[in-house]
């Protein structure tokens, strides 16, 4: 007997095709330039902002540590 495969295309993620990656890019570059222009406003009332600012990009790279995987189900 022969096992027959259900071959149908895969999607991928929008964020890996060309069209998401060039718009991370510009939100990223669009995010830098945007604090680096208002950077006065955003630190000088609160010095301590910077810190709570970091602590939060680091926070939430870490807590999307255990997204991984494609979701396929099978195991080898």
């Amino acid at each position: 007997m022969t096992e027959h495969h259900n071959h149908e295309p895969q999607q991928g993620s929008f964020w890996r095709s060309r069209t998401g990656i060039a718009l991370l890019v510009f939100l990223a570059t669009a995010a830098l330039l945007l604090a680096y222009e208002h950077r006065v406003h955003l630190f000088a009332g609160n010095p301590g902002i910077g810190l709570l600012l970091a602590a939060y990009v680091v926070v939430h790279l870490f807590m999307h540590g255990g997204h991984g995987g494609q979701g396929n189900g099978g195991g080898r």
